[in-house]
């Protein structure tokens, strides 16, 4: 009897020091996520409905959320949005068994990955699509809620949205034509 304590003993100390010795162990900084080459950096789609935030790098997956409203693939974090939303990535099917930090939006929206020169985004929040050339502006839009320099364009949504195209001090005195074309390019509105 005497002899089973002493081993039940030396087996739980075992286990715990094994258990500390892990949650000790902190990861090496190269161990960070890394974004690579052949992550879609150049465009980013955001959808704000009621109370999550859905995130997507491809354009297909982004247009089959608006018409259904579903993402068939995603990766989910309850809480993790900037004011505590919930975030869905929405995945295409060859996306779907990669990893979070494998996935350019999940890398784009944490800073893993710079957006590309060329870059083009959308927000819809609150009835109002927003159009980027600089994600930076996108992160700026999502956290304050508001683009302070814009040309807005009400009711020429595709579904009669108004289309607020977000500028800078470098561009805010030029209509947005660039971008206004690669909006209705995308939105079949050409």
């Amino acid at each position: 009897m005497k002899r089973t304590s002493y081993l039940l003993v030396a087996g739980l100390s075992l286990a715990l020091g094994a258990c500390s010795a892990t949650m000790d162990s902190k990861p090496a900084e190269d161990a960070k996520p890394m974004a690579t080459a052949e992550l879609n950096n150049n465009d980013f789609y955001e959808v704000h409905h009621e109370g999550r935030l859905y995130l997507f790098d491809d354009y297909a997956t982004y247009q089959s959320f608006l018409e259904v409203g579903e993402t068939s693939f995603r990766h989910t974090f309850i809480g993790d949005g900037p004011k505590g939303e919930t975030l869905v990535f929405g995945l295409t099917g060859k996306d779907k068994k990669k990893t979070a930090e494998k996935i350019a939006s999940y890398n784009l929206f944490h800073g893993n990955l710079d957006a590309a020169a060329d870059f083009y985004g959308e927000m819809r929040s609150e009835g109002r699509i927003y159009v980027f050339d600089r994600y930076e502006d996108m992160e700026t839009v999502r956290t304050t809620g508001e683009a302070p320099l814009r040309y807005t364009e009400i009711g020429t949504g595709p579904k009669g949205e108004t289309v607020v195209y977000v500028l800078r001090n470098d561009n805010k005195k030029q209509k947005p034509v660039a971008l206004q074309a690669a909006f209705k390019q995308r939105n079949g509105l050409m």
